[in-house]
């Protein structure tokens, strides 16, 4: 029972590198000014999520298995 508020940290943590990755891919596919502004930060943001998306589901696995 104490794992499920962390499953939900984890859907709520892949889902923010999804919208954010679609969020790259759609201004890189547009190009143009936002994708000139952004790509880079979008990227550095995108990393960043998903180092926090593979803890937090690493944690999820290890409080699972207990």
């Amino acid at each position: 029972m104490q794992d499920k508020p962390l499953f939900f940290l984890v859907v709520v943590a892949v889902g923010a590198v999804v919208a954010i990755l679609a969020t790259g891919l759609g201004g890189f596919a547009r190009g143009g000014e936002f994708n000139r502004r952004n790509s880079n930060r979008l990227m550095r943001w995108r990393i960043i999520a998903q180092a926090i998306a593979i803890a937090v589901i690493l944690l999820y696995i290890t409080v699972a298995h207990r």
